[in-house]
Protein backbone atom coordinates (compact mmCIF):
# COMPACT_ATOMS: atom_id res chain seq x y z
CA UNK A 1 0.00 0.00 0.00
CA UNK A 2 1.35 3.42 -0.97
CA UNK A 3 1.09 6.49 1.26
CA UNK A 4 -0.72 9.52 -0.17
CA UNK A 5 0.16 12.81 1.59
CA UNK A 6 -2.78 14.96 2.65
CA UNK A 7 -2.60 18.62 1.57
CA UNK A 8 -4.66 21.66 2.57
CA UNK A 9 -7.19 22.54 -0.13
CA UNK A 10 -6.45 25.84 -1.87
CA UNK A 11 -7.56 27.43 -5.14
CA UNK A 12 -4.02 27.38 -6.52
CA UNK A 13 -3.26 23.75 -5.67
CA UNK A 14 -6.63 22.48 -6.94
CA UNK A 15 -6.70 24.58 -10.17
CA UNK A 16 -5.57 21.73 -12.50
CA UNK A 17 -8.62 19.69 -11.41
CA UNK A 18 -11.38 22.28 -11.01
CA UNK A 19 -12.51 25.05 -8.70
CA UNK A 20 -12.55 25.56 -4.94
CA UNK A 21 -15.89 27.04 -3.96
CA UNK A 22 -15.28 29.36 -1.02
CA UNK A 23 -15.85 32.93 0.06
CA UNK A 24 -12.39 33.44 1.58
CA UNK A 25 -10.19 35.21 -0.98
CA UNK A 26 -12.97 35.49 -3.59
CA UNK A 27 -14.19 38.66 -5.28
CA UNK A 28 -17.72 39.86 -4.66
CA UNK A 29 -20.15 42.60 -5.62
CA UNK A 30 -23.19 44.00 -3.81
CA UNK A 31 -26.75 42.93 -4.71
CA UNK A 32 -30.21 43.38 -3.13
CA UNK A 33 -29.72 47.12 -2.54
CA UNK A 34 -26.37 46.46 -0.88
CA UNK A 35 -27.64 44.04 1.78
CA UNK A 36 -25.97 40.99 0.19
CA UNK A 37 -22.47 40.22 -1.08
CA UNK A 38 -22.54 37.99 -4.17
CA UNK A 39 -19.47 35.82 -4.75
CA UNK A 40 -20.00 35.25 -8.46
CA UNK A 41 -19.01 32.27 -10.63
CA UNK A 42 -16.97 30.36 -8.05
CA UNK A 43 -17.31 27.28 -10.25
CA UNK A 44 -18.57 26.81 -13.78
CA UNK A 45 -21.11 24.07 -14.53
CA UNK A 46 -20.17 22.01 -17.60
CA UNK A 47 -22.84 19.99 -19.43
CA UNK A 48 -22.23 18.13 -22.70
CA UNK A 49 -24.27 15.67 -24.72
CA UNK A 50 -27.81 15.58 -26.00
CA UNK A 51 -30.40 15.03 -23.28
CA UNK A 52 -28.22 16.39 -20.48
CA UNK A 53 -29.21 19.17 -18.10
CA UNK A 54 -27.61 20.80 -15.07
CA UNK A 55 -29.29 19.79 -11.79
CA UNK A 56 -29.05 20.64 -8.11
CA UNK A 57 -29.28 17.65 -5.76
CA UNK A 58 -28.27 16.77 -2.23
CA UNK A 59 -26.17 13.87 -0.99
CA UNK A 60 -25.51 12.47 2.47
CA UNK A 61 -22.04 10.97 2.78
CA UNK A 62 -21.19 8.29 5.33
CA UNK A 63 -18.67 9.16 8.06
CA UNK A 64 -15.05 8.03 7.62
CA UNK A 65 -12.05 8.35 9.92
CA UNK A 66 -8.29 8.24 9.38
CA UNK A 67 -6.46 6.30 8.21
CA UNK A 68 -8.30 6.06 4.88
CA UNK A 69 -7.67 3.57 2.11
CA UNK A 70 -8.62 4.18 -1.52
CA UNK A 71 -8.30 1.86 -4.49
CA UNK A 72 -10.50 3.37 -7.23
CA UNK A 73 -11.39 6.62 -8.97
CA UNK A 74 -14.26 7.84 -11.11
CA UNK A 75 -14.86 10.61 -13.64
CA UNK A 76 -17.80 12.20 -15.41
CA UNK A 77 -17.02 12.73 -19.12
CA UNK A 78 -20.20 14.69 -19.90
CA UNK A 79 -20.21 17.25 -17.11
CA UNK A 80 -18.65 18.86 -14.08
CA UNK A 81 -19.62 17.86 -10.55
CA UNK A 82 -19.70 20.08 -7.46
CA UNK A 83 -19.93 19.20 -3.77
CA UNK A 84 -20.78 22.00 -1.33
CA UNK A 85 -21.02 21.06 2.38
CA UNK A 86 -24.16 22.10 4.27
CA UNK A 87 -23.73 20.84 7.83
CA UNK A 88 -20.21 21.85 8.80
CA UNK A 89 -18.49 18.57 8.00
CA UNK A 90 -14.98 18.58 6.49
CA UNK A 91 -14.25 16.14 3.68
CA UNK A 92 -11.41 14.62 1.71
CA UNK A 93 -10.89 15.36 -1.99
CA UNK A 94 -8.76 12.95 -4.02
CA UNK A 95 -7.91 13.71 -7.66
CA UNK A 96 -5.57 12.62 -10.43
CA UNK A 97 -4.67 14.00 -13.86
CA UNK A 98 -5.34 11.92 -16.98
CA UNK A 99 -2.74 10.06 -19.00
CA UNK A 100 -2.77 10.38 -22.83
CA UNK A 101 -4.83 7.15 -22.98
CA UNK A 102 -7.46 8.74 -20.71
CA UNK A 103 -6.73 6.64 -17.62
CA UNK A 104 -5.72 8.31 -14.34
CA UNK A 105 -2.06 9.16 -13.83
CA UNK A 106 -1.38 7.65 -10.40
CA UNK A 107 1.96 9.46 -10.19
CA UNK A 108 -0.06 12.71 -10.01
CA UNK A 109 -2.58 11.47 -7.43
CA UNK A 110 -3.30 14.14 -4.79
CA UNK A 111 -5.37 14.23 -1.60
CA UNK A 112 -6.75 17.47 -0.13
CA UNK A 113 -8.53 18.23 3.12
CA UNK A 114 -11.54 20.45 2.41
CA UNK A 115 -12.81 22.37 5.40
CA UNK A 116 -16.47 22.86 6.16
CA UNK A 117 -16.53 26.28 4.45
CA UNK A 118 -15.06 24.99 1.16
CA UNK A 119 -16.70 23.17 -1.71
CA UNK A 120 -15.20 21.73 -4.88
CA UNK A 121 -16.18 21.71 -8.53
CA UNK A 122 -14.52 18.86 -10.43
CA UNK A 123 -14.04 19.75 -14.09
CA UNK A 124 -15.61 17.51 -16.69
CA UNK A 125 -13.46 14.38 -17.03
CA UNK A 126 -11.48 14.95 -13.79
CA UNK A 127 -10.56 11.68 -12.08
CA UNK A 128 -11.66 11.81 -8.45
CA UNK A 129 -12.62 9.57 -5.57
CA UNK A 130 -16.26 9.44 -4.40
CA UNK A 131 -17.28 11.59 -1.44
CA UNK A 132 -15.45 11.03 1.87
CA UNK A 133 -16.97 12.91 4.83
CA UNK A 134 -14.72 13.13 7.88
CA UNK A 135 -15.83 12.21 11.38
CA UNK A 136 -19.61 12.31 10.84
CA UNK A 137 -22.20 12.07 8.07
CA UNK A 138 -21.97 15.02 5.73
CA UNK A 139 -24.80 16.70 3.84
CA UNK A 140 -23.79 18.23 0.52
CA UNK A 141 -25.40 20.22 -2.27
CA UNK A 142 -24.44 18.52 -5.53
CA UNK A 143 -24.49 20.38 -8.84
CA UNK A 144 -23.91 18.16 -11.85
CA UNK A 145 -25.25 16.83 -15.14
CA UNK A 146 -28.29 14.58 -15.23
CA UNK A 147 -29.97 12.92 -18.19
CA UNK A 148 -29.23 10.43 -20.90
CA UNK A 149 -25.80 9.22 -21.91
CA UNK A 150 -22.94 7.44 -20.14
CA UNK A 151 -21.55 9.90 -17.60
CA UNK A 152 -19.60 7.84 -15.04
CA UNK A 153 -16.39 5.93 -15.68
CA UNK A 154 -14.80 3.97 -12.82
CA UNK A 155 -11.33 2.46 -12.66
CA UNK A 156 -9.45 0.38 -10.11
CA UNK A 157 -6.03 1.77 -9.18
CA UNK A 158 -2.87 -0.34 -9.51
CA UNK A 159 -2.48 -0.36 -5.72
CA UNK A 160 -4.32 0.86 -2.64
CA UNK A 161 -3.34 4.22 -1.18
CA UNK A 162 -3.35 5.07 2.51
CA UNK A 163 -4.19 8.59 3.68
CA UNK A 164 -3.40 9.65 7.23
CA UNK A 165 -4.38 12.76 9.15
CA UNK A 166 -2.12 15.73 8.46
CA UNK A 167 0.41 16.40 11.21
Amino acid sequence: MALLVLEALSKEAFAPFGDVIEIEGSDWFPINNGSTQRYHKLGMVEVLGEGGSPAISMARGAAFDFPLSISMLERHPLGSQSFIPCNGVPFIVIVAPSLPDGLPDESGLRAFQAYSDQGVNYRRGCWHHPLISLGQEGDFIVVDRVGSGHNCDEVDLSTSYRIEAAS
